[in-house]
């Protein structure tokens, strides 16, 4: 999930830190990492480390999405608005919801010059699924029919392929569910459904160091820590085929030291202004300051797992919500940069509701008593895990603050080197009490910000919330008979986990970043990602 990622790198410090607003050191060792020289014509860009090899199924994280999208391109993509846009997709069709009929444009082919046809996509979606794979995606594939006899809850699988997925002719294939799911196409635009090359199932492991997509970018180098570099494929059929003759991704130990490069012109663009340099980005920038509100939400997310929170009251935690003042950080400390949430979803999805509740307002009187009445946190200490390279120390502070502050309940962060490492400390349950949860919408509709993270076997679901209530509320959402009825369903789920309080939403993203002299038409799509292909170079 583009966002389950985790999301995107997020900014803030409490206000004695932006007292001090000096630029970002960008020392010598910060530019060593980055790598080497740029081909002329390519276009350079801060995206860190992916945490897992390059393969669809298997990244759902945000750096490793970037580059994922750039070198594989799926059925249908999203707009601006979050409408749907067909790329490898001429049509996705159904008349009950639950079988559906994929019709694929001819004439694409892989960066190898394999064609791309329906056998790609059921192949690649059979690999995916199947449990021995052990592809962290593979949850998404839940609902086609199937499913179950090629990823058993227990033991070995039943069957290679999904009984749903049936190949009619080279550019057709049916996707039959188990269930009617009034919005299974729009989670089609999810970079996870992307098809694979016939060259991939003879060596996954290598291919997911040197990728062969069908997207608008081929691979041509992995430099592990320091950068990826993907070259412009003039063969490439879709409607965002790039402007610019390659991409470079490039890996920064510190926001500030990427903006420093940026300011410099040694970087082109920057996804996110560090926290020390968002009061004066927009006057360094100048026209290349990028301020824009997208798809995504920040939160807190216990794991139920641990010694704080296993069998917890859910009024603590209501507690521990009413406890952070998101509206005196998102003004001073964020720089007003974000926006308090006042629900589980972004404004940008359909169904985003106001909840008529007041645990996301600040109260420290309440907050202080819902905590004793939920028989309080054990040890009466709470750790905050974030990753260090994502600009987030600040904020984790600021919220520390107001917690210890309001209720007298100790809070501290606990520091993670990078968002790899970060991540795979929830992947392995190590998270001490809590971690800095955020998401980036894959599709544009509430179920992906409710399904995907707390339904109990949802991957990314990484605090391990388990709720068979809410489980069921899901399933009834799921069989709705339109798109419209399950986004109301999925609306009363969500009323549910104010009760359930699963994670504490903090604030909307807006993306925070920008650009340099040498580059131009650089615009954010509606998941808060740059829109590479379409950015020039001057």
């Amino acid at each position: 999930m583009r966002g389950a990622k985790s999301a995107k790198f997020v900014a803030g410090a409490i206000v004695v830190a932006l007292a001090a607003t000096a630029c970002g050191s960008g020392d010598g060792e910060d530019k060593k990492n980055t790598g080497s020289g740029k081909p002329a014509g390519y276009v350079s860009i801060d995206v860190g480390e992916p945490q897992k090899p390059l393969i669809p199924a298997d990244t759902n994280e945000s750096n490793g999405s970037y580059v994922i999208q750039s070198l594989f391109t799926q059925l249908l993509d999203f707009d601006a608005k979050g409408e749907i846009v067909y790329t490898n997709a001429e049509s996705v069709t159904t008349e009950d919801s639950k079988t559906w009929t994929v019709k694929l444009k001819s004439g694409w082919k892989f960066h190898n010059g394999e064609a791309v046809t329906a056998q790609s996509y059921v192949d690649a979606w059979n690999w995916y699924a199947n449990i021995k794979n052990n592809q962290q995606n593979s949850f998404w594939f839940a609902d086609i029919a199937g499913y179950d006899d090629v990823h058993p809850e227990k033991g070995d699988p039943k069957a290679d392929k999904m009984s749903g997925l049936k190949v009619v002719d080279e550019t057709t294939f049916t996707v039959e569910l188990k269930d009617r799911v009034p919005y299974f196409n729009y989670k089609l635009g999810y970079s996870t459904f992307a098809p694979l090359p016939k060259v991939f199932y003879d060596d996954p492991k290598a291919f997911g160091q040197k990728p062969v997509g069908n997207g608008p970018y081929k691979f041509e180098k992995w430099t592990h820590k320091k950068l990826i570099q993907v070259q412009a494929w003039g063969d490439y059929k879709g409607p965002n085929k790039a402007a610019n003759k390659g991409i470079q991704f490039k890996n920064y130990s510190s926001l500030e030291a990427a903006y420093q490069d940026v300011v410099s012109g040694n970087l082109d663009i920057i996804r996110q202004v560090g926290p020390t340099d968002l009061p004066k980005y927009k006057q360094d920038l100048g026209k290349g300051a990028i301020e824009e509100p997208y798809a995504a939400l920040q939160s807190l997310t216990p794991a139920f797992y641990s010694k704080t929170f296993k069998d917890v009251d859910p009024k603590v935690i209501q507690g521990l919500s009413m406890a952070i003042d998101r509206d005196t950080i998102t003004k001073t400390v964020l720089n007003n940069t974000r926006t308090p949430a006042t629900s589980f979803t972004p404004p940008q999805v359909k169904g985003n509701q106001e909840l008529d509740t007041d645990v996301f307002t600040y109260d420290p009187k309440k907050a202080k008593a819902l905590i004793k009445e939920g028989g309080g946190v054990p040890g009466n200490k709470i750790w905050i895990q974030y990753n260090t390279d994502g600009g987030h120390k600040e904020w984790v502070t600021a919220v520390c603050e107001s917690i210890r502050n309001a209720t007298g309940v100790d809070c501290v962060g606990d520091a993670k080197p990078d968002f790899a490492t970060d991540l795979e400390a929830r992947d392995n349950d190590e998270v001490k009490s809590m971690y800095r949860g955020g998401w980036v919408a894959d599709y544009p509709v509430n179920v992906n910000f409710i399904k995907e993270l707390y339904h109990t076997n949802a991957e990314s679901n990484n605090g391990r919330f388990s709720n068979k209530k809410i489980d069921a509320k899901m399933a009834e959402g799921d069989k709705a008979e339109s798109l419209e009825e399950a986004v109301k369903a999925y609306q009363e789920v969500e009323k549910l986990l104010v009760k359930e309080m699963p994670a504490i939403p903090l604030w909307y993203y807006r993306i925070n970043g920008g650009h340099g002299e040498n580059v131009d038409n650089v615009n954010v799509d509606f998941h808060g990602d740059i829109e590479l292909p379409q950015v020039s170079v001057k």
